[in-house]
């Protein structure tokens, strides 16, 4: 339906979305990178770039988001935010990236605005039934990719990390039944620092929002270790009484 949508709309050749989709598997943060359609004579066949689009004339930004999420990842329950509009002339730099995207959308693409959203999933379930030009890549190994889109991705880093200082929104990440570990890690990784583990450890079982479970976990080779959750509810209550406060 979504490709139906596209064919009936034109394109537009100025307004573009990307998004910088996150997902964490307990050990390291990673980004969903796109290979960009192959191209007869093209000087960099396999280069990658994060998934976007311009937007139809029968969208608006947020509708034009969700479809690119959902026609890469195959899910319509997705945490969104956005965060950035660039606006550069000179973002379609070099020339090669510039005629890849006029031969593959038809347009003679001069400037691009694009409006930037950042996305969070849990990788450390079900996979996602990606395309097999998808795939993760570690947020420390990221290739040279087209456009600007190293530079969109260190500010969405940089925007994460900013925002999980204050707003809960790094449980996105985190699978519903995770554990302290786990949750460490994941705030060591996105603020790239190490923090000492008894402190973290007695200052998160003292927060009534983290639910202990009268569960262990399951497959492991270690000692299982408890399980706890995450109350929403019970978070928004507390910061409506405590103040802007997450962990």
């Amino acid at each position: 339906m979504q490709e139906f949508l596209i064919m009936q709309n034109k394109l537009n050749p100025h307004i573009s979305v990307d998004c910088v989709v996150f997902g964490f598997d307990s050990r390291q943060l990673s980004v969903l990178l796109v290979k960009r359609q192959p191209l007869e004579g093209d000087p960099e066949p396999g280069k990658m770039k994060l998934p976007g689009s311009p937007v139809t004339d029968a969208e608006d930004l947020d509708r034009s988001a969700y479809r690119i999420l959902r026609e890469l990842t195959g899910l319509d329950r997705i945490f969104l935010k956005q965060f950035a509009v660039l606006s550069s002339p000179d973002r379609l730099q070099p020339p090669s990236d510039l005629e890849w995207l006029r031969r593959t959308s038809g347009m003679h693409v001069e400037r691009m605005v694009t409006v930037v959203y950042y996305s969070l999933i849990k990788i450390n379930g079900s996979p996602l039934p990606l395309s097999e030009r998808s795939q993760w890549v570690n947020v420390d190994e990221i290739p040279q990719l087209t456009f600007d889109h190293n530079e969109i991705i260190q500010r969405a880093i940089e925007q994460l990390r900013r925002e999980m200082l204050t707003e809960p929104i790094g449980f996105e990440l985190l699978p519903k039944k995770f554990t302290i570990t786990q949750l460490q890690t994941l705030q060591e990784v996105l603020l790239g620092q190490k923090i000492d583990n008894r402190n973290f450890r007695k200052r998160i079982l003292k927060l009534e929002y983290i639910i202990p479970l009268n569960e262990r976990e399951k497959g492991v080779s270690h000692k299982p270790a408890q399980l706890y959750r995450f109350d929403k509810k019970l978070y928004n209550q507390y910061k409506r009484n405590i103040g802007s406060v997450y962990l």
